[in-house]
């Protein structure tokens, strides 16, 4: 049994490496993942010493503001880079970790990771798999493997695991479960596939089901202007207004998407067939871009929301407003709190409604959407268009949105519960992180 109290002096500063929540990412989901293990962490020590990895170049100073606080920590620089002679390259740091007191004196990477109590590891949600290809399986796993190997414990926060088509690489995967001192699903599904991955190892004080950590992550009003004139016009108004997140990367690539995920159905003509049936319905749109990559960039979420726009007539571009970047995780969620109704095919954007109390549908492009949305009472609010054809689609989002009332109603039921898990699970994380 995990029996370390947590240390009960509000001017402790210990120190914490957070990996798989890169900062300097435009993923929105990302983003919002960093932020939430940031606001768990200083919410009970104010004086941490937070040390986060991502793809930058170098280490440096970064501000955090979360609701009405602000924070400091240390981005430092892990790359999936070859060129071993960087000190930021991940296999270099694991190739420095194993030369003791010297790859510590050289590397501020490694030093960091063996001074810290603990090494947060949350794989960007849903990395820890090796479905992405080969590199960003050892993105993934490079870090995991890092912090065993300086005997510092890892505690892998609430995520999806697999699934696993290279026997060599799941044994790779297996390894780094046993050997986490803590291991958390978020969601029962994922929690089926870690025990399935630990085996006899499982141990039900150390390997948990819990909640997504986006569910805990507090609104932050923008600092700058992100909602055009009419749209923060339509939010004041009783009728108020319904919200779209639009994937770039399926929208702007079918063919992929169509080869990648299996869709029977036409994301195209099931996002133009949802704008305008609500506008039919008499609704006011936002449009609202959640991985903020710049035009051109299969990913982006602003470019597909412009797309979708330039393809509406004039008169229903009346009715239509894109949120404007740049924004955070925590900012969006202040926006998405104050619609009455949302449609997400991002993931982390359906938790920013979710969590808020908006009665969600998902435009689910593989399964983890189940699970989240189950946690929530909310599981016919899924639509899958792997399975459903364009107009099945199509009538099962319209179905979501005549029924938002009663879904309202249950998700209000369901979010005292999931918060008060989310406050239970970040404590038993600090617990386990020696604390």
């Amino acid at each position: 049994m995990l029996q370390i109290a947590l240390s009960d002096s509000p001017s402790s500063s210990p120190r914490l490496c957070l990996f798989g929540a890169a900062p300097s990412t435009g993923n929105l989901g990302v983003s919002a993942l960093f932020h939430s293990a940031v606001a768990g962490m200083f919410g009970t020590y104010p004086n941490a010493d937070v040390t986060v990895f991502d793809f930058g170049r170098d280490s440096h100073p970064l501000d955090v503001r979360i609701g009405d606080a602000r924070y400091q920590v240390t981005a430092m620089a892990a790359n999936p880079s070859k060129r071993l002679h960087r000190m930021d390259s991940l296999a270099t740091m694991r190739l420095m970790g194993r030369m003791g007191g010297l790859g510590r004196l050289l590397n501020p990477g490694v030093k960091a990771i063996h001074e810290s109590k603990a090494v947060w590891d949350v794989s960007g949600g849903d990395s820890f798999t090796d479905l992405y290809g080969v590199k960003r399986f050892w993105t993934t796993m490079h870090p995991k493997l890092l912090t065993l190997e300086q005997g510092t414990p890892l505690i892998l926060l609430p995520q999806t695991y697999g699934p696993f088509q290279d026997a060599r690489l799941r044994e790779i995967a297996e390894r780094a479960v046993r050997g986490a001192t803590m291991a958390w699903a978020r969601d029962q599904e994922s929690f089926a596939a870690l025990k399935d991955l630990l085996g006899d190892a499982f141990d039900a004080d150390k390997h948990r089901v819990g909640v997504d950590l986006a569910f805990g992550l507090p609104p932050t009003e923008p600092e700058t202007t992100v909602l055009e004139p009419k749209a923060a016009a339509w939010l004041q108004e009783t009728h108020g207004a319904v919200g779209i997140n639009i994937s770039g990367l399926i929208y702007l690539d079918p063919a992929a998407a169509k080869e990648r995920y299996g869709f029977k159905a036409d994301y195209k003509e099931l996002i133009h067939g949802l704008v305008r049936g609500l506008i039919e319905r008499g609704e006011r749109v936002i449009l609202v871009p959640h991985v903020l990559e710049p035009k051109g960039n299969v990913e982006s979420d602003p470019e597909a929301s412009a797309q979708v726009l330039a393809a509406m007539t004039p008169a229903e571009q009346e009715h239509i407003s894109i949120l404007k970047a740049p924004y955070t995780a925590a900012e969006v969620k202040s926006v998405l709190a104050k619609l009455k109704w949302f449609c997400g095919t991002r993931m982390h954007s359906t938790i920013g409604a979710l969590s808020s109390g908006v009665p969600t549908a998902a435009i689910a492009y593989s399964l983890k959407f189940q699970g989240v949305f189950e946690t929530c009472d909310q599981a016919t609010a899924v639509s899958n268009p792997r399975e459903l054809d364009t107009r099945e689609a199509l009538a099962s989002l319209f179905d979501s949105y005549a029924e938002r009332a009663q879904a309202k109603a249950r998700l209000n039921a369901a979010l005292p519960k999931i918060k008060k898990q989310v406050k239970a699970q970040m404590h038993a994380i600090l617990h386990a992180s020696s604390l």
